[in-house]
């Protein structure tokens, strides 16, 4: 008998790395920038991995690999195992894995009818229309934007265009949903009414979430494994309980320290020392030494491997325990 962690995962990263050439400036120098180095993980059927750092640090980048937008520059995709091959409508992948951006505005073409641009996965199929037009107003439906699929995008509120590209991502019914900050643009109410939804469709539809945010709470609420990620590397890896109880990195510790509590009003909760490193010319050792209160001097010399715990926590840090 098989059992669920003997599964091939539906998801693999296997230590992804990817690099693209910038230029500073018209007539600058170009250099390298590693935006994913290093990475491996699990995604599982029905899961909700939560992936969780600040800005620049790669996590968008890291999102367009899983979803075969951009190719690793080393390392592996895997889909069911199999390497995941570069988005396109004639791969053996097509409508299996699906995206909702952070600007729904953005991702919505506003020539079309929201009925045309919902069904435009389905149609990249080769879907008879009748049938067409059936799945996406069972989706609209599904969404709470029953009879408005006649309508165009400007017609609707922020939240509702979210439900639009919400709806969009499930009308294939994918294996994964992968969700790049998709509430960050919304209004706080809208913000809950959108995490809601998307909580009720993998109840109904089943899809898997890599969800990316740089909010805590957010990715506490949807989330049962959660990864933190720092220039470009993952550093921590957790169940969610074991994440917000006990959190085993310098720099998760200070995310949680970032979050206002309520508890003392007026009062601003305490900074990381030091600015973020250029990804340009990350720090030797330990990525995060420069800002850590804890580094020592093998943290400027040495990079930290992975310490594994009981509770299936990971944590890559030289003075973890």
């Amino acid at each position: 008998m098989i059992t669920e962690t003997q599964k091939t995962p539906l998801l693999a990263f296997n230590h992804v790395a990817h690099s693209f050439a910038v230029r500073r400036g018209l007539f600058g120098a170009r250099s390298i920038l590693t935006a994913v180095d290093d990475v491996s993980f699990e995604l599982r059927e029905g899961e909700s991995l939560g992936l969780v750092g600040e800005s620049g640090c790669g996590k968008s980048t890291l999102g367009r690999l899983a979803c075969g937008l951009t190719i690793p520059s080393s390392g592996q995709v895997l889909f069911e195992g199999r390497p995941l091959p570069k988005a396109g409508a004639n791969t053996w992948t097509a409508g299996r894995i699906q995206m909702i951006f952070q600007d729904p505005s953005s991702s919505l073409n506003p020539r079309l009818r929201v009925r045309t641009s919902v069904g435009e996965p389905l149609e990249a199929q080769n879907m008879p229309g009748a049938e067409r037009q059936q799945k996406v107003e069972d989706m609209l439906n599904a969404v709470g934007l029953n009879g408005l699929g006649g309508r165009y995008p400007h017609e609707f509120s922020g939240g509702q265009r979210q439900r639009i590209a919400v709806a969009r991502a499930l009308v294939t019914h994918p294996d994964v949903i992968v969700c790049d900050e998709p509430v960050s643009c919304l209004d706080a109410s809208v913000q809950a009414q959108t995490l809601n939804l998307l909580r009720e469709a993998q109840e109904r539809f089943h899809p898997a979430y890599l969800f990316i945010s740089h909010d805590m709470a957010v990715v506490g609420f949807m989330c049962e494994r959660i990864l933190v990620m720092y220039l470009g590397q993952i550093v921590e890896e957790a169940a969610r309980e074991t994440l917000f109880g006990k959190p085993a990195h310098p720099y998760t510790r200070a995310l949680f320290a970032a979050v206002p509590d309520g508890q003392k009003p007026g009062r601003l909760p305490p900074l990381l020392a030091g600015e973020p490193p250029s990804p340009l010319a990350p720090p030797t050792g330990c990525r995060f030494h420069p800002r850590c209160p804890n580094a020592r001097e093998l943290c400027r010399t040495k990079m930290p491997g992975w310490k594994n715990s009981a509770s299936n926590q990971r944590v890559r840090c030289h003075f973890a325990d």
